[in-house]
């Protein structure tokens, strides 16, 4: 108990040197737990989006298809089954027949592949209705992303001239009107993709029934069985890019995670050697009163933990405002993210949990403790009578 009093005395009487550890330590604290929420906010949120907007329950995939291998577009389409017809018909699935060809905006050429959707699903979370209100029935209604505008200059209402070959390996051509540019925020979706009503394909590649992928509803309560030309792909098949990914930006999390710990811990442990340093001869006092060599360490050791104490108790104070509000108003993106070929969101909302907050708080006390554990191992060889003349031994 008398060591707690003393630790205690000597961390109040320290005055700003103190107080500067606590909001050097408070600030580490407060923004690491941003930092790991802002990730785990972002790959909840980028998975949800590829659930929503692409994948859904799972996906049904057309034996030859490859997503990357363009040519294989040509040989991956086939007449759908009947059990997955019978899906499509209840609204439990949707189908998407995905076609190679060229468009020439600002008088250039350009390869895409052409996506056709049925403009009445409700599987996946695009706004592909608006597909179907075109009257002209020469044109054909198109919908992009915002990548997709931005790579090829063309906006809602542009026309832009496609060519394409058919199933007889015969090139036709034709115009299409963007009806839309939306942000549809997953590259996997949108970099040069454009989106036109599933039956307008099928009759311009003279395909009638087939598709090349086919999305089942999220929650389905039974997964069709795989047929010969079919194979049925999880999400662990589906998001395992999106995983890989998450997991190498996981890597600039930790290290940021290192960074502030690293340069908190470095104060605190500047703080310790200078207060040993410093306090030569009221440790030889301690000492020569009969305070054991162990017990002055402790002593030294369990302010480093109060710093630890106050520094989280300071940090929740004026950090739950702010990371409740970013909770809830989300943290806005700067639009060039856009750019990016990685699927980000323009606003992230973080996501704290109970356990990011007892792990982080639990590895800051502890590093703080051992931090201020290593600059006392001096002692341990000091003689009191050394320390009484202020030097040490």
């Amino acid at each position: 108990m008398l060591i707690i009093k003393l630790a205690f005395r000597n961390i109040i009487h320290a005055g700003l040197r103190t107080w500067l550890n606590v909001i050097v330590l408070s600030f580490a604290f407060v923004l690491i737990i941003l930092i790991e929420g802002l990730y785990d906010g972002m790959s909840e949120q980028v998975k949800d989006a590829e659930i929503d907007s692409n994948v859904g329950g799972g996906q049904f995939w057309q034996k030859d298809y490859d997503p990357y291998d363009s040519f294989s577009l040509e040989r991956s389409h086939a007449e759908i089954p009947a059990e997955l017809k019978q899906e499509i018909k209840r609204g439990n699935a949707s189908a998407v027949l995905i076609v190679s060809a060229s468009i020439f905006p600002r008088n250039l050429i350009q390869s895409v592949s052409l996506k056709g959707i049925d403009p009445d699903q409700k599987i996946v979370n695009l706004p592909v209705s608006i597909l179907k209100e075109e009257r002209d029935t020469n044109v054909i209604p198109g919908l992009i992303g915002s990548r997709m505008a931005k790579s090829t200059g063309l906006q809602a209402g542009d026309y832009v001239s496609v060519r394409w070959r058919n199933i007889n390996g015969t090139f036709d051509a034709g115009d299409i009107k963007i009806e839309n540019v939306i942000d549809l925020n997953l590259p996997s979706i949108d970099n040069g993709q454009i989106w036109i009503p599933l039956e307008k394909l099928r009759n311009m590649m003279r395909i009638p029934g087939q598709a090349t992928i086919i999305t089942l509803k999220k929650n389905i309560d039974r997964i069709p069985a795989d047929s010969r030309d079919w194979i049925f792909k999880d999400y662990n098949y589906l998001l395992k890019d999106l995983n890989d990914n998450i997991s190498r930006k996981r890597l600039y999390s930790n290290f940021m995670f290192s960074l502030l710990l690293g340069m908190a811990l470095l104060a605190v442990f500047d703080t310790q050697v200078l207060s040993i340093f410093r306090r030569r001869k009221e440790i030889g006092t301690l000492m020569a009163l009969g305070m054991t060599r162990w017990s002055v360490i402790g002593l030294f050791t369990l302010e480093g933990c109060l710093l630890g104490i106050l520094a989280f108790i300071a940090g929740s104070i004026y950090g739950y405002p702010i990371l409740a509000y970013l909770a809830k108003e989300g943290l806005v993106l700067p639009r060039m993210i856009e750019r990016s070929q990685f699927a980000v969101l323009l606003t992230l909302y973080p996501k704290y949990g109970l356990h990011l907050y007892v792990v982080t708080s639990l590895i800051l006390l502890i590093s703080v403790i051992i931090v201020s554990f290593l600059p006392t191992r001096k002692i341990t060889t000091l003689k009191p009578t050394d320390a009484l003349k202020g030097k040490f031994s």
